[in-house]
């Protein structure tokens, strides 16, 4: 089998390769790229892997940036340093979850899951069950401080997510903004993908705000929401293809 890696980190990437030649030396390492950058090229050019070991934090973002803009039907298995990416990991073809640094019998485990994923007679069926299964739970609400009092305010009535300050707010429909205590990378596993999108690293917006779009300078797409008196709020180019996909669902 070949596995292709993708890890920032070269002590990291070294301590992979070793267990997998120790541990199953029937696989063999087609390629290892360090950024999301280097994947998406690579992967829009080979197809010569079987599965893919990733970080999710690299050193440009996070490695979900690279499936978002690259179809990927293989099993992945993802690796980090944090637990709390697991909701979007099992969202985008993975199948096991491990953390750094990672341990010789928790990579047998994974490695036995691939093995198996590849003699099952449908992959599309294996992934959409293990979707179902692992479906992920999105907040449904949010708490915030509203002078001395707390309150909920619920996912429905929120435009968009926004940093200013060195903090996260939530912007509603009726025009109020909230601190939250979750930085803008948490809050974008926690949301419904289906309702929720990242168009750049300021702001993540609601499919109910997107009702004033033009187009802006180099390819990119400028949006306005109602309550927020920012002209920065701006698709990057990177995002605007994924952006229309997610519209036009």
């Amino acid at each position: 089998m070949k596995v292709l890696i993708i890890e920032d980190e070269q002590r990291a990437a070294s301590h992979l390769k070793r267990l997998l030649n120790k541990i199953s030396p029937d696989i063999s390492v087609t390629a290892s790229l360090e950024s999301i950058s280097d994947a998406v090229d690579y992967l829009k050019q080979n197809n010569n892997y079987d599965f893919i070991f990733s970080d999710i934090q690299l050193a440009d973002g996070l490695c979900f940036e690279i499936f978002r803009q690259v179809r990927i039907n293989c099993p992945i298995v993802f690796t980090t340093a944090y637990d709390h990416y697991a909701m979007e990991a099992f969202n985008t073809n993975g199948i096991d979850y491990l953390l750094k640094p990672v341990e010789e019998q928790r990579l047998i485990q994974a490695i036995e899951k691939v093995k198996n994923l590849a003699l099952a007679p449908s992959m599309e069926k294996i992934f959409a069950l293990a979707k179902i299964i692992n479906r992920p739970q999105y907040k449904s609400r949010f708490l915030v401080k509203a002078g001395d009092k707390i309150k909920t305010i619920h996912v429905d009535e929120i435009s968009a997510f926004y940093s200013l300050d060195k903090g996260s707010w939530l912007h509603t429909k009726s025009n109020r903004d909230y601190l939250t205590d979750l930085p803008l990378d948490q809050l974008e596993q926690l949301l419904d993908p289906d309702k929720f999108f990242r168009i750049n690293r300021r702001y993540i917006i609601s499919a109910d705000s997107c009702t004033n779009i033009n187009a802006w300078s180099n390819s990119r797409l400028k949006i306005t929401i109602e309550g927020i008196k920012d002209n920065d709020i701006v698709v990057a180019r990177e995002r605007v293809q994924n952006f229309k996909e997610w519209l036009d669902k």
